[in-house]
């Protein structure tokens, strides 16, 4: 019987894990999270002196 809620709640956790998951990968959430996070962050890096010119 101990066998059986633990694979059930492996089942339920692994089941979470992908309904959490699929939507993020399906739309592209990461991406536009970091492109996002980057938007903000240069101005900052712009306004850096620079040691030596490309």
């Amino acid at each position: 019987m101990a066998i059986v809620k633990f694979l059930l709640r492996t089942i339920a956790a692994v089941f979470a894990f992908v309904a959490i998951t699929f939507p993020i990968y399906y739309f592209n959430g990461d991406m536009k999270l970091v492109r996002k996070i980057y938007d903000k962050l240069q101005p900052h890096y712009d306004s850096l002196q620079k040691d030596r010119k490309l």
